[in-house]
């Protein structure tokens, strides 16, 4: 048990959230943050199936990796993600049509998302099966975390809503307040991610 969770795996967990965060640090997936996060649910759908197919394709990546033939190594680790990527859009077809509806062609990119590939090559490539696991899910959650905090700002000042339900009351409009058509455009998004890595860049981030 200790092995699990010794220094070297706590720091392949904690790093993605915060020193190596896919968003902030390495600027990855930002493609989706500015397509998917009008409003909150569907941003949260969206980060829920791109941690689980992160996890378990760098898990599958990383338990076969020492058979996979240099030369294909990327056609191989497509088609692990591609697999993954069916799975999840028929999941979602099935138990949560609408939001798929939202999500439009955008499941069916996360073959192509940066992040993922990048912790395939980068990671599971080269580790075992735990740790590879703990990349793949620390990395879905420091990817989480930007896109549930766009998504949350764009939903509540362009819709007065979070996930759905009316946040600002009546009396507010009925006194004049308005709201922020901008934030259901994707240029806000970009403005959005742009003030979250200044932010975190100002008064969270430390160097190595």
């Amino acid at each position: 048990m200790s092995k699990l969770f010794s220094k070297e795996n706590r720091e392949v967990f904690c790093n993605p959230l915060n020193l190596d965060n896919p968003i902030l640090i390495q600027v990855l997936g930002i493609c989706s943050a500015l397509a998917v996060t009008a409003q909150l649910k569907p941003s949260i759908v969206m980060v829920l199936a791109v941690t689980i197919i992160t996890a378990f394709s760098n898990v599958i990546i990383s338990i076969i990796r020492n058979t996979i033939p240099q030369r294909i190594r990327i056609i191989v680790q497509l088609v692990v993600v591609a697999a993954l990527v069916t799975i999840v859009s028929q999941v979602l077809k099935a138990f949560a049509y609408d939001v798929s509806v939202q999500l439009s062609v955008y499941v069916g990119l996360i073959i192509t998302n940066c992040i993922l590939m990048g912790r395939l090559e980068a990671f599971a490539m080269m580790n075992k099966p735990w740790p590879s696991f703990l990349d793949g899910i620390a990395n879905g959650l420091g990817y989480a975390m930007i896109l549930v905090i766009v998504g949350g700002v764009r939903e509540f000042l362009g819709r007065g809503t979070l996930l759905g339900l009316t946040i600002i009351p009546k009396e507010a409009y009925d006194a004049g307040y308005l709201n922020n058509g901008m934030m259901t455009m994707p240029a806000m998004a970009l403005i959005l991610v742009g003030c979250v890595i200044w932010i975190h860049k100002v008064y969270f981030y430390k160097e190595k």
